[in-house]
């Protein structure tokens, strides 16, 4: 048999160099390659899909793994030979995926997965080693709110916002469901910092950020201080009855109407059949 290549199995093997003539001492050992993988006892094998060259003394045969929860893999065996031998050896056997093989995610550390809202009762999330969102509480951290107190008395904290941390914090808050932009906020005639439920934050975020104190709105949650709703403490009462958006219904009015009074039944004669 003349030096062969198999297309079919270049698509599914890739390589940085051009096609590889494959002896044909190595072309051939198919059925040598077939067996060593049903030895191995680890799953069927299915149809040889190609074989591939490595170099002028090994090749790669690729047969279709018929493995459950392994669809679109395939079974990978390296034989080789030595310049002049009249047989080839097994080197290795290894099951890769394919194309459109199912394969799992790539593995993402747990830490990396943790979202807002995934704590819960009785869980403990410590920071990160030398997380930037932090510093020592004796390190002065640009809000002069709480360095003035820090450096004089101390708050009996380890550590406090960097300011990073506190412009993390700022960012979040001002893109989420409480900041400016929201669509609660866009509808809203009134904004936070002129309403009598704004609490402002103390320090250096004071001017961007407070909490709702109104238990019908956005009751203990941060708010920016151009966010608003419809509960502002400035809300005029609506004038008149009924809602301020529809005309009020006025269920004392009667309308008569004439009821069509059905006529009796003829009486039949009894003797009428």
């Amino acid at each position: 048999m003349v030096d062969v290549n198999s297309l079919d199995a270049a698509a599914v093997h890739e390589t940085d160099s051009v096609d590889i003539a494959v002896p044909a001492i190595l072309a051939d050992a198919v059925d040598l390659a077939r067996t060593a993988v049903e030895e191995l006892g680890e799953g069927k094998v299915g149809a040889h899909i190609g074989v591939v060259g490595e170099d002028e003394a090994a090749a790669s045969h690729y047969f279709e793994a018929d493995v459950p929860g392994y669809r679109g893999w395939q079974w990978v065996v390296v034989v080789a030979t030595c310049p002049g031998s009249d047989h080839a050896t097994v080197s290795e056997i290894v099951m890769l995926p394919s194309a459109d093989a199912i394969i799992a995610p790539e593995w993402t550390p747990w830490d990396d997965r943790l979202r807002p809202g995934d704590l819960g009762p009785g869980d403990l999330l410590p920071p990160a080693l030398a997380d930037p969102r932090l510093v020592p509480g004796y390190i002065a951290n640009g809000d002069p709110a709480v360095d003035d107190v820090v450096l004089e008395i101390g708050l009996g904290r380890l550590q406090v916002l960097s300011p990073m941390g506190r412009d993390d914090a700022a960012d979040r808050w001002h893109e989420g469901q409480h900041g400016p932009g929201s669509e609660m906020a866009r509808a809203a005639t009134s904004t936070c910092d002129t309403c009598g439920f704004y609490l402002p934050l103390a320090g250096a975020l004071r001017n961007e950020f407070g909490v709702c104190g109104n238990e019908l709105s956005a009751d203990g949650q941060v708010v920016h201080a151009h966010y608003g709703c419809g509960a502002h403490s400035d809300t005029p009462a609506p004038k008149g009855a009924g809602s301020p958006a529809f005309e009020p219904y006025d269920d004392g009015a009667v309308e008569t109407t004439a009821l069509r009074v059905p006529a009796a039944p003829a009486e039949q004669n009894p003797s009428t059949p």
